[in-house]
């Protein structure tokens, strides 16, 4: 699944415009609003984002894992806000069925994600499962042609927005084999969404928690039409998803050194410009060394995750998405630092774009699996080979 080179280049390009015309712009609005602007929302549905990842037989662009990327860095290189509005459905919200779904839950669901009429979720994580996914709680417990679904999610990025969730629940007994997947539409009684949380940095994303209390949810929204293979899926659309955030630390790593290197050019001290001192330097050719690094590597993974069968699961490439997230979330971490420490004191104020971006690269390290999580899985990976 690919788009041809030629068409491909004229959509990264029409990306890169409306990133530094259309999104740049708006960034402050979306500071100091925490919400993106609805028109901007249906500009970015109209350009086909919803769908980057969905096949074009279901009205998406149908992008390679590659494109995806080289389209993540570019929306990278704004406020991570715009990008989060869309990224479920380019990511674990619609993955999960694309690579597992029925072929009737792929003709209902798709098409609908791809267009951005419906916004889907991802609720895998709760309040006392996190990095230990396989521990979640949330029951599901088969009542005729239906399953009832109690319990509660947390952190859900897009829930206030959604539709509908891909949500993990246990059908089964304790352990990774007792999780299944389901599409729960948000409307549909006994679910309730939570107060939008408070965060760090990010403003204008949403996350929240929901409340299932005996939602009914039939039998046919089962992913893939059979229990316990719901903790596999999750695993297999985290390991896109991971290649996905990777490529947009890179972007928000490059816009960081652009406004680094934009303000070392034009802040004098001692009667000359900080640029031209050696130290100022030094950290602007680390930041740009690790830049290219990472991206390097996401380039790399990705035509990896390309070249596997789609929907497989390969734990080399498994691994290789995990040391690719790892080392370019922690990656943007210091690039962002070192533009606080360009800007001297201006970069711990609000005014300047770097103390923003400084707050928001914070989470990528979290998300999505934290760094701690990549190491464990990196570590198994190596400790299994001959």
């Amino acid at each position: 699944m690919a788009l041809d080179q030629d068409t491909f280049d004229l959509l990264k390009d029409t990306v890169r415009r409306f990133v530094r015309e259309r999104l740049v712009p708006a960034e402050d609005a979306v500071e100091e609003h925490d919400d993106v602007p609805p028109d901007i929302l249906q500009d970015m549905k109209d350009l086909g984002l919803c769908g980057v990842s969905i096949p074009e037989e279901y009205g998406g662009l149908g992008l390679s894992m590659a494109q995806e990327c080289e389209v993540a860095y570019e929306l990278g290189q704004t406020a991570l806000a715009f990008r989060s509005a869309v990224g479920t459905n380019i990511g674990i919200g619609s993955q999960g069925i694309l690579m597992d779904g029925t072929p009737a839950q792929k003709a209902e669901y798709l098409p609908r994600i791809a267009s951005g009429e419906l916004i889907m979720s991802f609720a895998l994580t709760e309040p006392d499962a996190g990095s230990d996914a396989a521990s979640l709680k949330t029951r599901a417990v088969a009542d005729g042609s239906d399953y009832l679904l109690s319990g509660s999610k947390r952190y859900i990025t897009n829930a206030p927005r959604a539709g509908g969730f891909t949500l993990m629940a246990r059908t089964g007994g304790a352990g990774a084999s007792g999780i299944s997947a389901f599409i729960v539409p948000a409307t549909l009684p006994g679910i309730t969404i939570g107060k939008p949380d408070r965060k760090m940095g990010q403003r204008g994303t949403k996350t929240c928690d929901v409340f299932l209390d005996q939602v009914r949810v039939p039998a046919a929204n089962l992913i893939g039409g059979e229990p316990g293979k719901g903790f596999k899926t999750a695993m297999k659309v985290l390991d896109r998803g991971r290649l996905h955030i990777s490529a947009i630390a890179c972007g928000m790593a490059r816009r960081i050194l652009d406004v680094s290197i934009a303000y070392a050019q034009n802040r004098k001290q001692f009667g000359s410009r900080i640029g031209d001192f050696q130290l100022v330097q030094a950290m602007l050719a680390d930041s740009q060394a690790e830049l290219l690094a990472g991206w390097a590597l996401v380039r790399e993974t990705a035509r990896a995750y390309d070249a596997k069968p789609p929907g497989a699961s390969d734990p080399d490439v498994s691994m290789q998405a995990s040391c690719t997230k790892l080392f370019t979330t922690e990656m943007v971490g210091r690039v962002a630092d070192r533009g606080v420490q360009v800007h001297g004191g201006a970069g711990y104020m609000n005014e300047y774009k770097v103390e923003r971006f400084y707050r928001d690269v914070r989470l990528l390290r979290l998300y999505e699996g934290t760094s701690q999580i990549q190491q464990l899985v990196i570590g198994k990976h190596l400790m299994r080979a001959p």
